[in-house]
């Protein structure tokens, strides 16, 4: 399952796929265009109307998403015929795994033999799960007989094995020398797989909004109503993904017939074939989402430039068709909500609700338990070698996935339930939702760490012997944990607000376009008329649902949470979960490495018998 020596794809049907490349791009890029102008409408709308801001109580961490290098030596099924081999493994702080024939290559600075972005893919520890599922990639005709014992994967069975899965895009297959190496490996590659997908999640840009806008448009005009995690990864890894489901149904049918021997290394072979077509289809996309970037860069500067001026006025324009619309569609609109969504809202809100409770009070117990150990080691006079020992760890908090499983779990254990919850409404995409429940886990740790060490290091003079200096960070702790729960808690909410409308949002604007068609197109022209880019027929719709969707919501959420009030805004507080500035959402999914001690930005002073200033800055 490792590298292969040519590809699959004769001349001809690496051309055709370029034709479906481009008839994407062209079918996808009005779309886009058409998104650009209403984000930067939303953008720029609050201004004429300033608000005090968001009561964020937590300082915010500065460091980027990233995750911690890992790397040790692995073995490998791969080759031609494939064979189990040594090698030395790498996973880059940008997600992408990369892995030598041995240590030394790495060190020397050589170039490895092979390496894979991680969007996509699904880790796999057990060698008999992964067996099944590649049975079922190529399942064998009843008359059809294989001799599976020739089999080298069950030649030799692998104790720690470490299985990565994706859809698309070739199977790499690996093996650990212990259990904890094995564990250790999981969540670094979890974490890798998770910082690639959620790239464009996690970006406020207008470019990133309006990317993932059009591609929903795209897909509805498609037939595909409801959200899935083909929006995870780049925008060059998303279009791929879409145009990828489009074409394996004819794959399927064209290939899967024509495969020869053993039903799994028919699974290999088609494994392969698929990862082909993948490489040229996001080939070919990233091509032709770069020559788009400049006309897209023009396009967002005149949009800036002419719409701030009359932004008011564009409103006002909007408010008008919009309460005209309002009226043709109020009484189907709530017909579809009291039939089909009220019933389930309920159920949904409080999945999510415990989800999210669970997640973060795991958190507030990992910190609480974090801010304890520093307060017994300078309670305890530890050296200062120790402590400053200790207050790195500490600061590194948010970027060790083992500490961070407990909290990750618990996004994970629930998602299988709400799948199928969900369902019904045409939602797939619980893995993007665990995602930004894991992203907001670690947001809040890094705020959270990253306030406590400004806040001790505010607090602590040479003047104070140890028992004050203790007792000192004991305040801290209480503040830094009163200032959690408030941020938790709206964080909470705007968490929960976005999703329900994830989930229910798609659903009902498809209802409404099927009992509203007459009304919808009649009003289509009356929007073009008005002669605004920022203004569609498609925006000014799903403003209206969306706005009578989220009274429920809030009246679901202060149900469930026992409150007079949700006062958590879809542009509240934790809206940009992370510093981001000059960050662009194609460039991050390409960052590069991080060094070996990632972020470390805490300056530490030797201990005589107190730390000094700085000590706990990071």
């Amino acid at each position: 399952m490792g590298g292969r020596p040519s590809s699959p794809l004769d001349k001809r049907q690496q051309q055709h796929l370029r034709g479906q490349v481009d008839t994407l791009l062209r079918n996808f890029l009005p779309c886009y265009r058409g998104q650009l102008g209403a984000s930067v409408l939303r953008q720029i709308s609050p201004e004429l109307e300033p608000r005090e801001p968001a009561g964020c109580q937590l300082m915010r961490s500065k460091k980027l998403p990233r995750v911690r290098e890992h790397r040790g030596p692995l073995t490998q099924f791969a080759g031609h015929p494939p064979r189990w081999q040594p090698i030395f493994c790498v996973l880059r702080g940008d997600g992408r795994l990369e892995w030598f024939s041995h240590r030394e290559e790495y060190e020397n600075g050589g170039h490895p033999l092979g390496s894979m972005a991680l969007t996509g893919y699904t880790v796999l520890t057990s060698q008999r799960e992964y067996l099944r599922l590649l049975d079922t990639l190529c399942p064998v005709s009843s008359g059809e007989h294989t001799q599976e014992e020739s089999d080298p994967l069950l030649e030799m069975p692998v104790n720690f094995p470490l299985f990565l899965q994706h859809p698309f895009r070739r199977h790499l297959c690996f093996s650990a020398a212990t259990g904890e190496a094995q564990r250790a490996w999981r969540l670094a590659l979890q974490g890798g797989i998770r910082l690639r997908g959620t790239v464009l999640q996690r970006s406020q840009a207008p470019a990133a909004r309006a990317f993932l806008d059009a591609v929903r448009l795209y897909r509805r005009h498609q037939g595909h109503f409801g959200d899935d995690d083909v929006t995870l990864g780049s925008d060059a890894e998303v279009l791929t993904g879409v145009l990828m489901r489009e074409l394996l149904p004819a794959l399927r049918a064209q290939t899967l017939s024509g495969l020869r021997g053993p039903g799994r290394n028919r699974a290999w072979v088609w494994t392969e074939l698929l990862d082909a077509v993948h490489a040229a289809v996001l080939a070919r996309a990233s091509a032709g989402l770069r020559a788009f970037q400049p006309e897209k860069d023009e396009l967002l500067a005149v949009l800036e430039k002419t719409l701030r001026p009359d932004v008011d006025q564009i409103l006002r324009q909007q408010e008008r068709l919009a309460g005209r619309l309002r009226v043709e569609v109020q009484r189907p609109l709530e017909s579809c909500l009291r039939g089909k969504v009220d019933t389930q809202l309920s159920l949904v809100t409080q999945k999510l609700l415990s989800t999210m409770e669970a997640v973060l009070s795991a958190v507030q117990t990992l910190l609480a338990q974090g801010m304890d150990r520093l307060s017994r080691h300078l309670r305890g006079n530890s050296s200062g070698t120790q402590l400053r020992k200790e207050v790195y760890s500490f600061g590194e908090m948010p970027w060790d996935p083992e500490l961070m499983q407990t909290c990750y779990h618990e996004a994970e254990r629930s998602q299988g339930h709400l799948g199928q919850l969900v369902v019904p409404f045409g939602f797939f995409g619980t893995q993007s939702l665990v995602f930004g429940a894991q992203d907001l886990a670690q947001q809040l740790m890094a705020d959270a760490v990253t306030t406590f060490l400004q806040l001790a290091d505010q607090g602590l003079t040479t003047a104070l012997d140890c028992t004050q200096a203790a007792q000192q960070l004991e305040k801290v702790r209480g503040r830094v944990l009163k200032k959690f729960q408030s941020d938790s808690s709206s964080a909470q909410s705007k968490f929960i607000r976005g999703w329900l409308l994830c989930i229910f949002l798609p659903f009902v604007l498809h209802e409404l376009e099927g009992s509203c068609k007459v009304e919808l197109l009649e009003f289509e022209g009356d929007v073009l008329a008005v002669g605004s880019p920022a203004l569609t027929i498609e925006g000014i719709s799903k403003d209206i649902v969306q706005g009578v969707l989220l009274q429920r919501i809030d009246r679901e959420l202060k149900k469930a949470l026992g409150a007079s009030d949700v006062s958590c805004t879809l542009d509240g507080c934790s809206e940009a979960p992370w510093d981001q500035t000059g960050v662009d959402e194609e460039a991050e999914a390409q960052r590069g490495t991080c060094p070996e001690q990632p972020g470390s930005g805490t300056e530490v002073q030797s201990l005589c018998p107190l730390p000094p200033p700085r000590t706990f800055r990071s």
